[in-house]
């Protein structure tokens, strides 16, 4: 989208006959968006958001009301890594097509120039998982938190906030955050006072926006993680001072927070205390621990960031993850097994999913150790992968 003039659309407005009192509010409100980012599009009406994504009046308006039904479809995935006896899952949210289609253009136009902090090193233009995990190599000490429910614990005037924060006028703003939350169920964590509305619906400027309850961020819309990561900014600028107090380096990596740090004088005790601190940090923004993630990684002890190791001055694939791959490879390059068979032992739907994903992990180790993954893509290559499967 191009940088916003405010000269053609006076121009056309005054030719339709639009009165000044209205030409020079728009022009106003406009003036403030770009004013935080050129290249940011003014958002004036709901009805102007309608003509700019090609989605109805009607629904836009059915979604910030909250009068629908709920235009989500949920699925529940199990956790990677959960203890077997006791299955973790984690609930994605996916929009509505519609929906989505707005989601998406609000991500494309609006979000993507957003400014995360320099701390977060997730869901940003060129951020990737060395990025996070670099600055943390060769360190003496490790602390790793990571957070209960980031994306649900994420309200809808935190995202209000957001969108203000860019520029866009109060009704707009609210209108634009109703859009990218969802009311789901009532849980234990959206029981409290901050998620219900006060005031009585009739004080509303607007009596169809007085919903009793505020929505949250779904973990599966296009708009989530860039919000986040916005929402995020004043936690990572109060968790960064606390970094550097104690000489730590500190990133977040969506709802992953490290710390580390060189000094050879640093002990558990004050780690304790760092962690501590952290927690009572993380509550004041409305965020909560996951008590039982929470490492502390003295010197001498294997470190892992982020599923890298970090003992060395550059990351490096872990023992795991090459075993693993080592398997694979195994099995699929033996003549009595082969990828039909394999794939039907691993409980793969279909040959070309397991193929996808393996060649997925090449992709991804290359990027960690180029050598070593320039080899898993040969020998992938060279495996006699059936034509239909």
């Amino acid at each position: 989208m191009k940088d916003w003039k405010p000269q053609p659309y006076i121009r056309e407005a005054e030719q339709l006959g639009i009165p000044r009192t209205i030409l020079d509010a728009s022009v106003a409100a406009s003036e403030a968006v770009v004013s935080i980012n050129p290249s940011l599009p003014p958002i004036l009406t709901l009805g102007h958001l309608s003509y700019l994504t090609g989605v109805r009046y009607g629904d836009l308006r059915d979604w910030v009301t909250r009068k629908t039904e709920d235009p989500y479809k949920i699925f529940r995935i199990k956790k990677r890594n959960s203890d077997p006896k006791h299955k973790t899952f984690r609930t994605i949210c996916v929009p509505e097509r519609q929906l989505c289609e707005v989601q998406r253009w609000l991500s494309r136009n609006v979000l993507s120039h957003g400014r995360p902090h320099s701390a977060s090193t997730a869901f940003a233009p060129k951020s990737t998982l060395l990025a996070a995990v670099r600055p943390h190599c060769e360190s003496s000490w490790l602390m790793k938190i990571d957070v209960r429910r980031f994306f649900e614990s994420i309200s809808e005037f935190s995202v209000y906030k957001v969108f203000r924060r860019l520029g866009y006028q109060p009704l707009v703003s609210l209108e634009l955050a109703r859009l990218c939350t969802r009311v789901g169920p009532v849980t234990r964590l959206h029981t409290t006072a901050r998620w219900s509305r006060r005031a009585p619906p009739y004080v509303a400027t607007i009596d169809k926006y007085a919903v009793r309850r505020f929505g949250h961020l779904p973990q599966g819309a296009p708009t989530s993680p860039m919000l986040a990561n916005l929402v995020m900014f004043d936690a990572d600028v109060v968790l960064s001072k606390i970094a550097r107090t104690h000489g730590l380096t500190y990133t977040r990596y969506a709802d992953d927070l490290t710390f580390s740090t060189l000094r050879s004088d640093f002990n558990r005790q004050e780690a304790e205390a760092v962690v501590k601190h952290v927690y009572r940090t993380l509550g004041r923004f409305g965020l909560e621990p996951n008590l039982a993630k929470t490492q502390i990684i003295p010197p001498r002890a294997r470190k892992v960031v982020l599923g890298l190791l970090v003992d060395q001055h550059e990351p490096r694939l872990t023992r795991e993850f090459k075993s693993k791959l080592r398997q694979h490879l195994y099995y699929l390059e033996r003549i009595d097994v082969g990828p039909l068979k394999h794939a039907e032992r691993r409980g793969f739907s279909a040959v070309a999913g397991m193929k996808n994903y393996l060649f997925g992990l090449a992709a991804y180790a290359s990027q960690v150790e180029s050598t070593y993954g320039a080899n898993l893509v040969r020998r992938l290559s060279a495996v006699s992968w059936p034509l239909v499967y």
